[in-house]
C-alpha cells in the first residue's frame, strides 16, 4: 500500500470509528443519562445544567484551547488527524441523536455503550490520532508515561468526569453505571489498539538447534538468535534458539520444532510489542 493509499485507509478508519462512537453514545449512553467521560461527558453536564445546546457543539467549543496546545506539543500529522476526528465525532454525535433509541436498562446501556464507544475510539487510535478533547490530554500524558497503556490513562481521566457528574446530578446510581461504561471503554480501547500487535516469543532448547533454526528461517521467514545455554545438572554446553513470530505462525513453529526434534523443550510467552524487521517500527507517536 502506497503513502496515499495509507492516508485514505486511515481516513476511512477514522470516519468509521467516529461513526461507531456516535452510535454507541446516542443509542446506549445518552438515553440512560450515562456519562461518557472526557469532554463529551462534560458537554452532557453542560447541556443538562444550561437546559439547551447540543453535546457536539459544546464539545467542539471546549476543544479549541486543547488544539491550540496540541499544535505546539504534538506532530502535524496528529494535529490534522485529530482535528478531523474531532469534527467527525461531534458531527456524528449530533446527527445520530435523531435515531430512535431502544429502551434499555441502565446496566445494559453501560455495557453496550462502553463496548461500542471503546471500539470506535480504539479504531481511531490505531491510526495514531484521536478524536480531540480529553484524548489530546491523554496523548500528551502518554508521551511522558509511555509504559502505561493508553486505556488506563483514559479510565483515570474519565473517572474524574464521572465523579463530577454524580456530584452535579446528585445521583450516585447513574455515576456508578457511568463508571462501568468508562471502564469498559478503556478496556476495549486497549484491546483494539494493542491486541492485534501481540506476537509470541519462543525459546527452544534442543540438540537439533541448527535444523530448527534453519526450518524457522526457511519456512516461517523469521530471524533466529542463538543464546548460550548450559545444563545445570549435566554441565553440557548447548545453544538455545530464540525467535519471535506472529500469533498465527505459532502452530507452524511448534510443528517445525516437533518434526526436527520431538524431545525439544519449548517455552512460549507473550510479546506485547516486537519492533524490528518484519514487525512494527519504532515511532515517537506510537501508542
Amino acid at each position: 500500500m502506497g503513502k496515499t493509499g495509507k492516508y485514505l485507509y486511515d481516513i476511512l478508519k477514522i470516519t468509521v470509528g467516529c461513526g461507531v462512537l456516535g452510535i454507541g453514545f446516542n443509542l446506549f449512553l445518552v438515553p440512560n443519562d450515562l456519562n461518557a467521560g472526557g469532554l463529551s461527558g462534560l458537554a452532557m453536564i453542560l447541556v443538562r445544567v444550561l437546559g439547551g445546546g447540543s453535546v457536539g457543539l459544546f464539545t467542539a467549543i471546549m476543544n479549541l484551547p486543547l488544539f491550540a496546545l496540541a499544535i505546539r506539543k504534538l506532530s502535524k500529522r496528529f494535529f490534522i488527524g485529530s482535528l478531523l476526528g474531532m469534527i467527525l465525532s461531534t458531527v456524528f454525535i449530533d446527527v445520530f441523536s435523531v435515531i430512535p433509541v431502544p429502551e434499555t436498562e441502565p446496566l445494559i446501556g453501560a455495557l453496550y455503550g462502553g463496548v461500542i464507544c471503546g471500539a470506535g475510539l480504539g479504531l481511531v487510535f490505531t491510526t495514531g490520532v484521536s478524536t480531540g478533547g480529553s484524548d489530546i490530554v491523554v496523548r500528551l500524558l502518554k508521551l511522558r508515561y509511555q509504559h502505561i497503556p493508553i486505556g488506563y490513562i483514559t479510565i483515570c481521566f474519565d473517572a474524574f468526569v464521572v465523579v463530577l457528574s454524580g456530584i452535579v446530578f446528585r445521583n450516585i446510581e447513574v455515576a456508578l453505571y457511568s463508571g462501568v461504561a468508562v471502564f469498559l471503554t478503556g478496556q476495549v480501547i486497549d484491546a483494539v489498539v494493542y491486541r492485534f500487535d501481540y506476537s509470541k516469543v519462543a525459546l527452544v532448547i534442543t540438540k537439533e538447534y541448527d535444523k530448527v533454526a534453519k526450518a524457522i528461517s526457511d519456512e516461517l521467514g523469521r530471524g533466529v538468535t542463538f543464546l548460550h545455554g548450559e545444563g545445570s545438572y549435566t554441565g553440557v554446553q548447548t545453544k538455545v534458539v530464540l525467535t519471535a513470530v506472529r500469533k498465527q505462525q505459532l502452530a507452524d513453529l511448534k510443528r517445525l520444532v516437533a518434526e526436527n526434534d520431538p524431545n525439544a523443550f519449548v517455552i512460549v510467552q507473550e510479546a506485547h510489542q516486537v519492533l524490528g524487521d518484519g514487525f512494527s517500527c519504532y515511532s515517537k507517536d506510537a501508542l
